[in-house]
Formats: C-alpha cells, sequence, structure tokens
C-alpha cells in the first residue's frame, strides 16, 4: 500500500527537480553578480532548502492524514503545491529572466503564501503549522538577500 507520506514526499521531489530548468550560461550570470559580504553561508543553502522542504512536506502529510481525500484538503494540497512551484522557481527564472527583481518578486509572494498557508493550517495541526516554520523563517531571508542584490547590482534588477 501507498502511504501518502510516499505520494506527498515524491511529488515534493519531482517539483524541487524544476531547478533543473537552469541552463550553464544562465548559472554563469548568476555567479558573477556581487554578493553581500554577510552572505557567507551560501554553500549551505541548497541543504537548508533540502530540510525546509522535507518539513513542508511533513506538513502536508499531516495535513492530508487528518481528512484525506476530502475537498477541503485537495485544495490545501494546491496551495502547499504553489508554494513549491513558487519557491523552486526562484532560481531558474531569476538566472534565465537575468533579473534580480523578478527573484524579489517570486521571494516575496513565496512568504505570503508561507504565511497564508500557516495560518489556515494551524487550527487543523499545530504541529503541521510548527513544520512551515523553517520556511517562514528562512524564506524571508532569501528574499531579503536578493533585494540586497539589486543594490550590489543595479544592471541586474
Amino acid at each position: 500500500m501507498i502511504e501518502s507520506w510516499m505520494v506527498i514526499g515524491g511529488v515534493t521531489f519531482i517539483v524541487a527537480l524544476g531547478t533543473v530548468l537552469m541552463r550553464p550560461r544562465d548559472t554563469m550570470w548568476g555567479v558573477h553578480l556581487r554578493r553581500p559580504d554577510w552572505l557567507v553561508f551560501e554553500p549551505a543553502i541548497p541543504f537548508i532548502w533540502t530540510a525546509i522542504f522535507a518539513a513542508g512536506a511533513g506538513s502536508a502529510t499531516i495535513v492530508w492524514d487528518k481528512d484525506p481525500g476530502s475537498v477541503k484538503t485537495w485544495l490545501l494540497m494546491g496551495l502547499y503545491l504553489l508554494l513549491e512551484i513558487v519557491t523552486v522557481a526562484y532560481i531558474p527564472m531569476t538566472l534565465r529572466l537575468r533579473s534580480l527583481k523578478i527573484g524579489t518578486i517570486l521571494g516575496g509572494s513565496g512568504v505570503i503564501l508561507g504565511v497564508g498557508l500557516a495560518l489556515i493550517v494551524w487550527p487543523i495541526s499545530g504541529w503541521a503549522a510548527a513544520l512551515l516554520l523553517p520556511y517562514l523563517l528562512w524564506s524571508p531571508v532569501g528574499t531579503y538577500t536578493t533585494w540586497e542584490m539589486i543594490q550590489l547590482n543595479p544592471e541586474a534588477a
């Protein structure tokens, strides 16, 4: 029998693979951008996001298991999926369009979606909402970093 966590984890993994949409020439554009001096943790960012996506999948699993298959639960799964798509789109879209402004908009949209999702999920499960906290804490850091990079690279806005 396929468990809910397997399906949700699989969908999370497949959507996260969307970062492979980056082209080498786009990546090179991003590599040459100036970064804030305080951005010393950049090598850890992929591991941080992996943990955040795992926590988000855990949150979605808890919500699904509370009321599996209901219309409300399916709508919430759609919101989880939208949040992940917006989050995953950040890097490929920023690089492909060579626009830090797009990255800031996507990052800010993710923050708003994440807060909304956490508020909706809270009455269903405090644990599910708590598992969204890493996203709610980290996503604004990424959004602020991108905004700060616009100040350092105005030609890349």
